[in-house]
């Protein structure tokens, strides 16, 4: 049983309230390095690549250079994920550790965002990581998140405003009316930077009035390990509503061993979704075959 990577959330710490991410349920959590070594030790017969991510941002961590020297000792690769709001509270070379494989930065966190920084002032140290990587890690990738392509141009303004930064700044033309017409998956902007596009999702919830079958990449490519040591079968199960197990108390090959992780993969393979946060989720209508 191998997995493409896994999600592994140091923190559920975001620092922002995005309007298109639900809000924090669970009580605030960082794990621990004693514990997040024990979890990679669990990981290492299962995957090689991690995403310090699900619902925190990992760079609202003081020490994470002692999460990256672990990753590293033990041999894994990392891709981090960020709205780019706390770059200024490290030293930007630490994000250029050799544990890192790729950086997403979401760049539609600020206009969903109540910031007290002027666009300028946002950008300009997600604009000093670009130049940094250029000049000292050219094998890291830095994907430029805009995922805000709705069908109504909702954020055209804010694109627009973007796209003219961007077009300054790596000396390529940029046209909004022809992005939103061609809907291009990226835009490269320099050598492994690129400009990545994507509509807005919904977070699943119990809540929801959605309702359908499906497929998902959950336990098949990825799998979640929250904050709290919780095993979840997705990426978007911030909340742990679909709870497999806990690494402070079941080792992982119990966990995904477990009758209800075999009944979701089971499920999927015949395209039901037998969780109850599985059958309210729209994002699995991704993953219909063609």
């Amino acid at each position: 049983m191998k997995f493409y990577r896994v999600y592994v959330e140091l923190t559920n710490i975001c620092g922002l309230a995005c309007s298109f991410c639900p809000p924090k349920i669970l009580a605030t959590q960082t794990m621990s390095l004693p514990f997040f070594e024990h979890v990679l030790d669990e990981l290492a017969p299962y995957t090689k690549e991690i995403a310090y991510h699900m619902g925190g941002d990992a760079l609202t961590l003081s020490n994470l250079q002692a999460y990256l020297d672990i990753t590293a000792h033990k041999q894994f690769k990392v891709m981090l994920t960020t709205s780019g709001y706390y770059l200024n509270k490290h030293d930007l070379h630490t994000l250029m550790h050799p544990a890192i494989k790729q950086i997403n930065i979401s760049l539609n966190s600020y206009n969903k965002n109540s910031m007290p920084l002027s666009f300028e002032a946002y950008m300009e140290p997600i604009l000093q990581l670009c130049r940094l990587k250029n000049r000292v890690q050219k094998e890291i990738f830095i994907n430029l998140r805009i995922w805000n392509m709705d069908a109504k141009e909702s954020e055209k303004m804010f694109n627009e405003m973007l796209f003219a930064l961007l077009e300054k700044e790596f000396n390529i033309p940029l046209h909004v009316n022809t992005v939103y017409q061609n809907r291009p998956k990226s835009i490269r902007l320099s050598e492994k930077i690129l400009l990545h596009f994507d509509n807005y999702f919904e977070w699943p919830s119990l809540q929801s009035p959605h309702h359908s079958e499906g497929t998902c990449q959950g336990l098949s490519s990825h799998f979640g390990i929250l904050s709290n040591g919780k095993v979840v079968p997705c990426c978007l199960d911030k909340d742990g509503v679909m709870e497999l197990g806990n690494l402070h108390v079941n080792s992982l090959y119990d966990i995904l061993n477990s009758s209800r992780a075999k009944a979701i993969v089971e499920g999927f393979k015949h395209h039901q979704a037998v969780e109850s946060l599985c059958q309210k989720c729209t994002y699995k209508h991704r993953f219909k075959e063609k």
